[in-house]
């Protein structure tokens, strides 16, 4: 089983989800007593929040490098980043480590292919919605992405830092992403994108009418899937 390096702590509300998804899988595939080797370096979120809100990639960038340093001298085979947003700065962190990063955008990008669907609906933090680092990743692949309005975009961002990075599950927000979810299937789109992994603790499968790709949930079975290869 190889190690794997998770950089955790934004928000920490999913990396624990990581945690639990990671061990549990290991667990469903291995039987018995198995768990899963992995090594987690949770970041301080408010500082990492302060250098996006700031556009300052570049620190930010830097910040997760020194982390990813760090797990590979504690000999991680590989590393994952537990958040789409900063997978902004994954060639800047690449370019500086000799141990390989699982691109979460690939991951649900090959989720995406499996169920032949061509346009697909991306909910995420304003950065990851507006940017072209992580929508240009899947439409690589022959995939169209939509976001939705830039009043909803702005909404969908607020909820996230806000609310789920907080660990607060209001129900009124529940109903507002269904209602952005419909009017991106309006669209054309036929499955929807979690592109932030804290948003599946608030909707999941069940509160959408077209398939739902759970990034945290896609990206964590996958390093399972790296942690186990021969």
């Amino acid at each position: 089983m190889k190690t794997i390096g998770l950089i955790g702590g934004m928000s920490w509300e999913s990396s624990l989800e990581y945690y639990r998804l990671i061990n549990e899988e290991v667990k469903s595939r291995l039987g018995g007593l198995h768990s899963a080797k992995c090594i987690m370096y949770s970041v301080d979120f408010q500082e990492i929040e302060h250098y996006q809100s700031m556009g300052d990639w570049e620190s930010a960038g830097k910040a997760l490098c020194r982390v990813a340093r760090i797990l590979e001298k504690a000999d991680a085979d590989f590393i994952v980043i537990c958040t789409n947003t900063m997978h902004k700065v994954v060639n800047y962190i690449q370019e500086n480590i000799n141990i390989p990063i699982l691109h979460i955008a690939d991951a649900t990008a090959s989720r995406i292919l499996e169920s032949k669907i061509n346009k697909i609906g991306l909910l995420g933090t304003r950065y990851t919605m507006e940017q072209d680092f992580y929508k240009s990743r899947i439409e690589a692949n022959g995939i169209r992405v939509i976001v939705p309005s830039k009043e909803d975009i702005k909404r969908v961002n607020s909820v996230i830092y806000e609310e789920l990075c907080l660990g607060k599950i209001e129900e009124s927000s529940k109903e507002y992403y269904k209602e952005v979810i419909r009017s991106l299937v309006a669209e054309g789109a036929e499955g929807i994108i979690l592109g932030c992994t804290e948003i599946g603790l608030l909707v999941s499968e069940d509160d959408s009418e077209v398939p739902i790709f759970d990034t945290a949930k896609i990206h964590a079975f996958e390093a399972v899937n790296w942690s186990l290869r021969k």
